[in-house]
C-alpha cells in the first residue's frame, strides 16, 4: 500500500516561481544593458497622459461607430 501524506513533496522545479529572473541574468549581457536610462520623472507622467488620452480617442470613436453607420446607411 502506499501511504498518504497530508503534505506532498515538492519537487524542486515545482518550487521555483513562473518569471524565474535568476537563471536569466547568468546567461551574460543583454541587448537592454545597452539602453541609457533616463531618470527623468517627467517622462513617465507624460506618457501616462498620453495613454489616457488615447484610450479616450479610441472610446469615442468606437462610440460613434454606430452613428455614423446609421447616417450613411439611410
Amino acid at each position: 500500500m502506499t501511504s498518504i501524506s497530508a503534505r506532498p513533496e515538492i519537487r524542486e522545479s515545482e518550487g521555483r516561481p513562473a518569471n524565474d529572473n535568476l537563471r536569466a541574468r547568468r546567461a551574460g549581457p543583454s541587448v537592454l544593458d545597452l539602453i541609457q536610462v533616463d531618470h527623468d520623472p517627467d517622462i513617465g507622467r507624460r506618457t501616462e497622459r498620453l495613454g489616457v488620452a488615447v484610450v479616450i480617442a479610441m472610446a469615442l470613436g468606437l462610440s460613434a461607430l454606430p452613428l455614423i453607420y446609421s447616417i450613411l446607411s439611410m
